[in-house]
């Protein structure tokens, strides 16, 4: 039985999370928070497995709270977040600072929004609390993008300078398509920010809502020498750029004569996601067949792993991020269950082993 902490100034959440949380076979709230400051009283008491954690909190933000609890006593947090540009910032900071998950806060009629979501809420906080989480100093800090023209980073993350042999890759239709859930932005970011700029095309798709995709894709831009943004319908795919799955859309790969084009679809969502990792492998492999290079990051379920089976089936290749590594080892777990992973790999290894595998 996983004990859960919840901290949120608002009576009423407080009331609707308790009784979601507690309903849920294998969690038990133990205690629910007012503020920061009546939740560390209430840690150093109860010990609690997860925490769902408010971002608006009198005394003290949550922010500020989790950068503080992720350098003194590491644990799981699920933050309750809101469905705007701003409450999409604050989440993919407090990832950044090593949050392990997120929900959304529904705007209105907030009793009936999440009753409607109990059983993904409650997924998620089971999740977290078995979640590997990784204190705060000891996380990768990726450097910033520095424009064409300046100098290049110098550090042990050094990227090997351009191979004449990526281009042959590249004229030969090559994609990479990575996937990823919870825990998966930072992964993304870590594997985009060691990897050169003249690397064949990149496709994401990250379980995110649409508020979040937009500044996930400008936060990985900046962190990356490729060029990353939101993918757009009809958007010709090129080499040197990376596309993430708007947070609403399907995102598939398909040819268009001599190229390669974005398709965003609107369809049903496939594994219980839209985007769908699935989705987007399945239409990689069926157009670049053996040229075609999958990659399954941390995440929670099994999406993604039968689209790998078909990038493997259609000759390309297929890497998974290991368990240590993984946030959570659903996703590159259910691959690996499957033999659809031709690599295993931590994910500080995934970005050096694509460089090799495009030279090659």
């Amino acid at each position: 039985m996983k004990k859960v902490l919840i901290v949120d100034d608002s009576m009423l959440m407080r009331q609707l999370l308790t009784r979601i949380l507690d309903s849920s076979p294998g969690l038990r709230v133990v205690g629910a928070a007012a503020d920061p400051y009546e939740a560390r009283d209430m840690i150093k008491r109860l010990h609690p497995d997860v925490i769902t954690l408010d971002v608006e909190m009198p005394r003290m933000d949550g922010i500020t709270f989790l950068g503080n609890l992720m350098r003194l006593r590491p644990m799981p947090v699920v933050m309750v977040s809101s469905l705007t540009e701003r409450g999409a910032e604050i989440t993919l900071r407090a990832l950044e600072l090593g949050a392990v998950d997120y929900f959304a806060k529904p705007s209105v009629d907030v009793s009936r929004g999440l009753a409607g979501y109990a059983e993904e809420i409650a997924g998620k906080v089971i999740s977290a609390a078995h979640a590997h989480v990784t204190p705060l100093e000891r996380r990768p800090k990726s450097a910033p993008h520095q424009g064409a023209g300046a100098q290049q980073r110098h550090a042990a993350d050094v990227i090997p300078g351009k191979s004449g042999n990526s281009s042959r890759f590249v004229a030969k239709g090559g994609i990479i398509g990575i996937g990823a859930s919870t825990g998966g932005t930072e992964a993304i970011k870590e594997v985009l920010s060691e990897l050169p700029p003249d690397m064949p095309a990149i496709v994401v798709c990250q379980h995110i809502p649409a508020a979040f995709s937009g500044p996930f894709a400008a936060r990985a831009d900046k962190q990356s020498r490729m060029r990353v943004a939101e993918a757009c319908d009809g958007q010709p795919i090129q080499a040197g750029h990376v596309y993430i799955a708007p947070g609403d859309r399907h995102l598939l790969v398909r040819r268009d004569g001599a190229r390669y084009v974005c398709q965003l679809d609107d369809g049903l969502p496939v594994n219980r996601h839209k985007p769908s990792v699935d989705v987007m492998l399945q239409s990689l492999a069926h157009s670049a067949g053996p040229n075609a290079i999958g990659v399954i990051l941390t995440g929670m379920g099994c999406d993604g792993a039968a689209g790998m089976g078909e990038v493997k089936k259609a000759g390309g290749l297929t890497l998974v991020q290991d368990k240590e590594s993984s946030v959570v080892w659903g996703m590159p777990g259910e691959t690996v269950k499957r033999g659809f992973a031709d690599e295993v790999l931590g994910v500080g290894r995934i970005a050096p082993r694509l460089v090799e595998l495009v030279q090659r």
